[in-house]
């Protein structure tokens, strides 16, 4: 096992990963599985574990606790309407700014 890094060109966040080597039978060639380990910090080089999936596990995310989500279909829909009012008026500004 060895750990590899690659760089993701369009966050250019750098993630480790554990890089195993298996022999594969059937295509008779070698093969590599690798496991995310986390993210490596640009100025400790310390990698920081992360999931890579949810950015509430990520080190920079910040919950302020300010938005909680809807739990039932009628929330969800009074939720959605007032998106849509929201986005109504910001559209309206849009377009008297851009005048």
């Amino acid at each position: 096992m060895s750990i590899v890094y690659q760089t993701d060109k369009r966050s250019g966040i750098t993630y480790a990963y554990e890089n195993t080597a298996y022999y594969d039978k059937e295509t008779k060639k070698s093969r590599s599985k690798r496991t995310l380990i986390g993210r490596v910090d640009p100025e400790t080089k310390e990698i920081v574990p992360t999931d890579g999936r949810c950015k509430r596990l990520s080190p920079t995310y910040v919950d302020d606790g300010s938005y909680q989500m809807p739990k039932t279909l009628k929330e969800c829909k009074e939720e959605i309407r007032r998106l849509l009012k929201e986005n109504e008026a910001l559209k309206e500004q849009l377009a008297k700014l851009s005048k």
